[in-house]
């Protein structure tokens, strides 16, 4: 099976991975990943596919992955310990910003927990899912989705601009490496780089729950300002209300 073209042993000797497990299409990347990892593929495993059929992101909500139309891919690490985990979606997202940028005319913005957008328009996401033996995590499965193409029915989708897919890939997955192998809470650093591209942040939201965003906090909450002061969100999905 190839990607692109591309033999996965190829693409591993070119990413510096152990394994790279390439296909035209998969029913999704992630439940690849899992299946791969259970068997013992070591840390920096990598499943990509051109298509996937059922695709996902939070919540198990579909996310459209048609044929070479997007970098549809899920990485497999096996972290030393969980603390880091609850952060890693925003850690990935910050890593990941910079590096598209290069192939965006517009900076890009990131969207508690796992969006990437450019002018409130979805760009990228990011899916976390982990596995636990005995209290500690066995594995860590990180899913991203890129669009390469603008999808024609998704009106609040953004691709990247005239973007060759090894090119992307290149710089993507060390970026991603590099998050998942980040320990503890946000530092002020990544705290400092969330806030300049934080969609939300003085906007009134509707969910999770109703207030003003205020940014997030070093364990990766989203912190909303409401009657009763401050309260801390750490899960559910971040809906904004309509600009009067």
């Amino acid at each position: 099976m190839t990607w692109f073209a591309q033999e996965g042993d190829a693409l591993a000797r070119a990413l510096d991975l152990p394994r790279v497990v390439a296909l035209e299409a998969v029913g999704s990347t992630m439940d690849e990943a899992h299946a791969l990892a259970t068997d013992g593929a070591p840390a920096g495993t990598l499943v990509l596919a051109e298509a996937q059929l059922a695709g996902r992101g939070r919540g198990g909500r579909p996310w459209r992955s048609a044929p070479r139309a997007g970098i549809w891919m899920t990485l497999i690490e096996r972290p030393r310990g969980g603390e880091a985990l609850e952060v890693l979606s925003l850690r990935v997202g910050l890593a990941l910003a910079p590096v598209l940028e290069r192939w965006m005319p517009r900076p890009i913005q990131l969207k508690w927990p796992n969006d990437l957008l450019v002018e409130h328009k979805k760009l990228a996401g990011v899916l976390i899912e982990a596995r636990w033996r005995d209290a500690r995590p066995d594995w860590v499965a990180i899913g991203v989705g890129i669009n390469l193409v603008l999808p024609t029915t998704e009106e609040t989708a953004i691709a990247l601009h005239a973007a060759d897919p090894f090119d992307v890939l290149a710089e993507a997955v060390p970026a991603i490496r590099s998050a998942a192998f980040a320990t503890g809470a946000l530092s002020d650093r990544e705290l400092a780089a969330f806030a300049a591209r934080d969609l939300a942040r003085g906007r009134r939201l509707e969910a999770p729950t109703v207030g003003t965003a205020r940014g997030i906090s070093a364990a990766g909450e989203l912190l909303v300002e409401t009657a009763e002061g401050v309260q801390p969100c750490r899960a559910g999905s971040l809906v904004l209300s309509p600009l009067s």
